[in-house]
């Protein structure tokens, strides 16, 4: 009997985010503070807070105190300052960016509409092991740091998902999805191939589950409708490749529309949701 194969949840997603993390040190020893602006980018702002705590403030009333090991997550278009009782504290805390360049970058970024502290107190011991490795080049850093550091960012970014996934949050979404061994397999099919003609009993059939277990599950994991999560990713695919240069009919192709004529259609109605049917095609 031919063993059951082995479900990635993350690869399809990560060659359709396309991350680029760029690791920099913390402010320098005279500063207890770090102040992030707001800007309009496809990026996400990553703290690692390796020993000790900091504050996070939320201009203009939020706060909220980080107790070390944890990651902070921020959206590139949330203004946010990180407090220390001293600079010494700042020695403890590496920060990133993950720029998103692929197509399906706005459905990661919509997971961190408000930002996430994520503690990582018992986190998997590799992701146990990165955090220590980067403590101690932060306390000692030896020749090579920008490149080990870069190196350490992007598997840093590849852990965080991998710990999101294995410990889901209550509000939905797609992580909460990818959590859920069933739903998985249909976002997997979903992310691996776009452009097949997928219907509502093919992806229940990826699930393994009845057509209406599966619509009725998806619905309340990820807070929308399979047809509408399918429309969502092909139409972030399409306008990628359209902004690429790409011209309409390829990017049709490439992101499982029927015709260029379709996908302008798509492309002039964007917040519209997809046509009723058993057939999920915008």
């Amino acid at each position: 009997m031919p063993a059951t194969a082995r479900l990635d949840r993350l690869s399809a997603l990560l060659a359709g985010l396309a991350p680029r993390v760029r690791v920099s040190l913390a402010p320098a020893d005279d500063i207890a503070c770090l102040t992030v602006a707001a800007e309009a980018a496809p990026c996400l702002h990553l703290y690692l807070l390796a020993e000790g705590q900091l504050h996070l403030e939320l201009p203009p009333t939020a706060s909220q105190l980080l107790q070390a090991p944890c990651i902070v997550v921020c959206r590139a278009d949330t203004a946010h300052v990180l407090v220390a009782e001293s600079p010494a504290a700042f020695r403890h805390l590496m920060c990133a960016r993950a720029w998103l360049d692929g197509p399906v970058a706005p459905l990661l970024l919509a997971e961190f509409a408000e930002p996430q502290v994520v503690s990582l107190a018992g986190a998997e011991s590799s992701l146990g092991h990165l955090i220590k490795l980067i403590a101690a080049e932060l306390q000692a850093p030896r020749c090579g740091q920008p490149a080990l550091l870069d190196r350490a960012g992007d598997i840093l970014f590849i852990g965080l998902l991998r710990h999101l996934i294995a410990h889901p949050t209550a509000g939905g979404g797609m992580l909460s999805g990818l959590a859920d061994p069933r739903i998985a397999r249909a976002l997997v099919a979903i992310h691996t191939r776009p452009q097949d003609k997928w219907t509502l009993e093919r992806l229940a059939e990826e699930a393994g589950m009845s057509r209406t277990a599966f619509a009725n599950t998806f619905r309340e994991v990820l807070r929308q409708t399979p047809g509408k999560y399918l429309s969502a990713v092909r139409l972030a695919i399409a306008r990628r490749a359209v902004q690429a240069g790409k011209g309409l009919k390829t990017a049709a192709r490439d992101a499982g529309y029927v015709n260029s004529s379709a996908l302008s259609r798509a492309l002039s109605r964007v917040s519209a949701a997809p046509a009723a049917g058993a057939v999920l095609r915008p």
